[in-house]
């Protein structure tokens, strides 16, 4: 057996002498060079992830070779712009921590129309502050029932009413002459059953057969029921369906939707061969869905093993090799200290960070911030070269992801707290300012996790006076606790909740699309008039963004919390040279906090906020919702 050095040499030996006898010229020498370089530095890591998984396999080798030709044919594809790039990111691998950063997320359709009306768009990007943009998915999927895109038929084909992958070109690179980062999905957990594949196998196709779990009777689906977890109970019991022929094919989400089976090397190299054609088409970051379910193992819940670790990495090395500056944004909904061990610089560099959008929303519910200051300063801190993507609202619903040992600490019972909270948010408990739907609501278990648009949520449906101040707390922990603020187009202009959502059959069963409208175009057009809610929140955001862009001390990624001694009020230092305390008022009363508390601060410090010099002596007073940067670099 070959040792892991030994490996590597005899890959790249055999892998040159192939490829180099057959093309001589003086451009596939200069193409080779650095993709060799490239080997040399990140096969060991690839090999070695590879190996926990197929390393028993007879055919190792050769699959790693089928695996590297398809990479090597992929960074000859690369256009030089986008190797240029390559190289200027590995010479600044933090790039994506600036303070500059400021990211958006809308579906194409519903904010633009297509992918030409999101080039038409670019001014406004840029109007708002964004550098980075997530466009939902966009890729080929079933007509009607697609989970949202998440059911994709073709990773290289766009949704037709979108346009053609051309579009999807134009679009990376208009985004990059006006330095917006493009970021993509690659659901790559499973693929819609109109994929090619998928018909292939179903034909009988035994290559495409192995590319899915198939079980000829319920034995084996009976068995990998007892201990995985149902994901959508409302529509989708257990995790299989049953085909017309009588077989059932593994369908974690929905039964459009077939996991692919990664024991099989071949659907690994299949799918990164996907990756790799996202990726020089000029996507700068994919949004990894789903990692937690990719493996699959008998007698667990399926969910977060070491192999999807594994894979995962594997694709990391494969990108460093034939992508270099392509990055990966992890999400995965699930316990914290599940969540961090999706991020690494070797892994996913990027991530959601659902505990803290859960626990922001929690806070304005019981207007206390134990949990948040809690996890501020246990689990907000990441690796070098890593980020959180910090939300306050996404396309998803709100689940209350915080782990019960850690509201055990405050006497909370985290059962009875999460019912709370749904009730709270779905307008069921007495003098609750939220205008919430239930989704996935199970009367059985009690479990129900919370859609609605961010003004909806506030209280901006039924005019509350302080729906806005409340906006605006949300939005400024986002863009100043640390990592890349992401803002949820439509939340920018207060958009409220679209209930037509009902009268369409194909989404009438799925309460997100409460919080999918469309582009409302009378509010952006009111963007400008103060004397609107959308001309209130657009400015006061705006501004929000403009100082984030303007204070080093808000980009990085770690900050030290900062006991404000007040049940009420979060706080955090940011920065190193230049500091900047953030205090956030999460009551609807004025709040103080003492002068021996902040004791340690010069007399008179910058709010960055209102712009105004404020005195520290006798302590400082935060009105309802109020919340103060103050930077210690200007007093």
């Amino acid at each position: 057996m070959l040792n892991e050095q030994q490996q590597t040499q005899l890959v790249i030996d055999r892998l040159r002498s192939q490829w180099l006898a057959k093309r001589a010229s003086a451009k596939t020498k200069a193409d080779w060079q650095p993709f060799e370089q490239r080997l040399q530095q990140y096969l060991p890591a690839l090999i070695n992830e590879l190996s926990s998984v197929y390393g028993e396999r007879a055919d190792f080798l050769s699959f790693l070779e089928t695996l590297l030709k398809a990479a090597y044919h992929a960074w000859l594809e690369r256009a030089p712009a986008l190797k240029a790039q390559d190289a200027e990111h590995e010479h600044h691998p933090d790039w994506f921590t600036s303070e500059t950063m400021v990211g958006g997320v809308c579906y194409v359709d519903l904010f633009a129309g297509n992918l030409q009306g999101i080039i038409a768009k670019i001014p406004y990007f840029q109007e708002l502050g964004l550098t980075y943009l997530h466009l939902m998915p966009l890729f080929k999927c079933p007509e009607g029932q697609s989970d949202g895109g998440y059911a994709v038929s073709s990773y290289r084909e766009v949704n037709p009413s979108l346009g053609t992958i051309e579009d999807l070109r134009a679009v990376a690179q208009a985004l990059k002459a006006a330095g917006i980062t493009l970021v993509v999905d690659f659901i790559f957990n499973h693929t819609s059953n109109e994929h090619h594949w998928a018909q292939e196998a179903v034909k009988g196709n035994p290559h495409y057969q192995d590319f899915y779990y198939f079980f000829p009777d319920r034995r084996m689906p009976d068995a990998y029921d007892q201990t995985v977890r149902e994901i959508f109970p409302d529509q989708h019991p257990g995790a299989f369906s049953q085909l017309a022929d009588g077989r059932w094919v593994w369908t974690t989400f929905n039964s459009f939707q077939w996991d692919l089976n990664y024991s099989n090397p071949a659907t690994f190299t299949a799918m990164a061969e996907e990756m790799l054609f996202i990726a020089n088409l000029g996507v700068d970051i994919l949004r990894m869905d789903a990692v937690a379910f990719i493996w699959k193992q008998l007698g667990t819940d399926c969910e977060n093993l070491p192999q999807a670790h594994a894979l995962i990495r594997a694709f990391n090395a494969v990108a460093r090799i034939a992508a270099p500056s392509l990055l990966f944004k992890s999400e995965a909904i699930v316990h914290p200290d599940k969540v961090v061990q999706y991020i690494a610089p070797n892994e996913c560099q990027l991530s959601y960070n659902p505990l803290q959008m859960a626990l922001l929303w929690n806070s304005l519910a019981t207007r206390e911030v134990n949990l948040l200051q809690q996890a501020l300063e246990r689990r907000h801190n990441l690796p070098a070269h890593t980020a959180w993507v910090n939300y306050v609202r996404c396309h998803d619903d709100i689940g209350w992801t915080f782990a019960d040992e850690d509201a055990a600490e405050f006497g909370i019972n985290g059962f009875f707290h999460r019912q709370f909270l749904n009730q709270f948010y779905v307008n069921r408990f007495a003098g609750s300012f939220a205008r919430g739907v239930p989704f996935q609501d199970n009367p059985v278990t009690g479990d129900c996790r919370i859609s609605g648009m961010c003004a909806a949520l506030v209280g901006l449906e039924q005019h509350d006076p302080l729906a806005i101040d409340r906006i605006m707390l949300l939005h400024s922990v986002a863009l100043s606790s640390g990592g890349v603020p992401l803002i949820y187009l439509g939340d920018e202009v207060g958009t409220l909740n679209d209930y037509g959502f009902a009268q369409d059959l194909h989404k009438a069963d799925d309460s997100r699309w409460v919080h999918r409208p469309p582009a409302d175009l009378v509010r952006y057009e009111q963007r400008h008039d103060l004397q609107t809610d959308a001309g209130k929140v657009f400015k006061r955001l705006l501004h929000l963004i403009q100082l984030r862009k303007n204070t080093p001390a808000l980009g990085g990624t770690q900050l030290v919390t900062f006991n404000a001694r007040n049940p009420h009020v979060l706080g955090y230092w940011r920065g190193e040279q230049e500091r900047v305390l953030v205090l956030a008022n999460f009551s609807d009363h004025a709040q103080g906090v003492n002068a021996l508390t902040l004791s340690a601060l010069p007399n008179r410090v910058l709010d960055l906020i209102s712009g105004e010099t404020v005195s520290v002596v006798n302590g400082v007073k935060l009105e309802p919702y109020q919340f103060m940067w103050l930077s210690m670099s200007n007093s």
